[in-house]
């Protein structure tokens, strides 16, 4: 599953970590060429947060995908 999001605020990431981290599968987050875990709060802060982020899973969750909806960029 493939995903756009954008944070608006950093607080945004700690809850998307935070969802992200409970599940049983491996997610990805990319811009550009860059790419790091999403279950990693330095890494994605690490990231330019103005433009929109690639959220890549690899397994099915439908309570994250739901939590994904809250930041999902057209």
């Amino acid at each position: 599953m493939l995903q756009k999001i954008r944070f608006s605020q950093p607080e945004d990431v700690r809850e998307f970590v935070d969802a992200a981290s409970k599940c049983n599968f491996d997610i990805d987050i990319s811009y550009g060429r860059i790419t790091v875990d999403a279950k990693s709060i330095m890494g994605i802060l690490g990231m330019d947060l103005a433009h929109a982020l690639t959220v890549k899973c690899h397994g099915e969750d439908q309570e994250f995908r739901n939590t994904l909806k809250k930041w999902a960029v057209a």
